[in-house]
């Protein structure tokens, strides 16, 4: 069996400024290890990301009311609805947390990359 190549640095992003789909998706990149000239996909080769001064991070036109994030139980009527701007004012951190989830593969090594990023508010 190979051993995985894994490096220990850590990146640190800066997020002030920085509008959240853009900001998600150059920490979802450096994340994978897509930046890399020695990437592969079935190895998490990716360095530990660090992101600073979240709370200063931006949201492009009118999201904290029209953007919607989405729960279903399963049940009939169980359909769960919350805007960006509650969601903020509850955990700030899922929010990103929750994009660069998206924008990773969905298999088994999505939550041992999600593992490797922290957030700082």
């Amino acid at each position: 069996m190979r051993k995985p190549l894994v490096s220990n640095n850590q990146v640190v992003i800066d997020a002030s400024g920085k509008i959240l789909g853009r900001l998600a998706s150059q920490v979802a990149v450096v994340l994978r290890g897509k930046n890399l000239p020695s990437f592969r996909p079935d190895v998490i080769s990716g360095p530990k990301v660090l992101v600073k001064n979240f709370s200063k991070m931006l949201v492009t036109g009118d999201k904290y009311k029209q953007k919607m994030y989405a729960h279903f139980s399963g049940y009939a009527g169980g359909l769960r609805q919350t805007s960006l701007g509650e969601k903020m004012k509850k955990d700030p951190k899922a929010v990103l947390m929750l994009a660069v989830k998206r924008m990773l593969p969905d298999n088994r090594t999505r939550n041992k990359i999600l593992k490797r990023l922290t957030i700082q508010l």
